[in-house]
């Protein structure tokens, strides 16, 4: 009688007790190691966790490629990504968008010696221009985008080539190169490594879409209008824990914007397109 009674107690409390609910997986495909991660992103984690009332966990992965394959399994909930591994991850993962993560003057650019021989973007014909690697948005979609944008198609009338940014702007320099594609904050980095060299800008884009924090498809509901409503509600509160990490002041100034969808990376297809690339289905290096 007693084993009996203590059986159905501890059933009944087993039934009462709260069900702790695993933690929500936060990645950033563009940070590679916990520490890393941590550093920029652990203030956030906390502000996160305040704002949604759930367990946030930092979830380091070491590639595009790798986040894709844990949203898939399960590994991991949200992902903060690029417009052009975005568009890539849709195809592969089709994931939920939670919220666009604004930068501000983010755009592309073509940039020149200011004193040198390219004074337009019809001197570029026939000439080499560099970029950065292939599935940058800022540093080779968007500045090939943008000479597209002024009629200057890709490998047709220039040769673009591909060279890290302060390699290239040696080469510039040195007359090796008529001009590089980049964005707005890279070109005021090149200008301070260079401080004695004098750069102007030919071609400007548009602004470029934004990074974005999506959620696996599979995510629950419940969990996906917490964290959306946490960015609607506490934007200002979360973007100062992002701005913690010396990373994250990419982000300074721009806002979480609630009001976004796919066909908002329409122009990243497009931008790929420029490059020849028609499949969205791999990440391009």
């Amino acid at each position: 009688m007693i084993r009996t009674l203590a059986t159905a107690l501890a059933i009944t409390f087993a039934s009462i007790a709260p069900v702790l609910a695993a933690p929500v997986k936060f990645a950033v495909t563009d940070m590679e190691g916990l520490e890393a991660l941590q550093q920029e992103f652990g203030a956030f984690q906390t502000a996160l966790e305040e704002a949604t009332g759930l367990d946030i966990e930092l979830y380091p992965v070491s590639s595009r490629t790798t986040a894709v394959e844990a949203m898939n399994s399960g590994q991991v909930d949200l992902v903060l990504t690029g417009p052009a591994e975005y568009v890539v991850m849709k195809e592969l993962s089709q994931p939920r968008i939670v919220v666009a993560w604004q930068r501000p003057d983010y755009f592309a650019q073509i940039a020149v010696l200011a004193n040198g021989p390219i004074r337009s973007i019809e001197d570029l014909k026939g000439k080499k221009v560099a970029f950065g690697s292939v599935g940058s948005t800022s540093q080779h979609l968007g500045p090939a985008q943008a000479l597209a944008d002024f009629n200057l198609k890709y490998t047709a009338d220039y040769e673009p080539v591909i060279i890290s940014r302060n390699i290239a702007a040696e080469a510039l320099i040195r007359g090796d190169i008529a001009a590089i594609g980049l964005n707005f904050g890279h070109l005021n980095s090149v200008r301070e490594a260079f401080p004695d060299i004098a750069f102007s800008v030919v071609a400007r884009g548009r602004d470029l879409p934004n990074d974005i924090l999506v959620a696996r498809k599979d995510i629950a509901d419940d969990v996906l209008i917490k964290v959306r409503k946490a960015f609607a509600e506490k934007g200002t509160e979360l973007m100062n824990a992002v701005l913690n990490g010396k990373d994250n002041q990419k982000f300074k100034g721009g806002f979480f914007l609630t009001e976004v969808k796919d066909s908002d990376y329409d122009y990243v297809r497009s931008m790929y397109r420029t490059i020849g690339i028609e499949s969205f289905t791999d990440f391009v290096n």
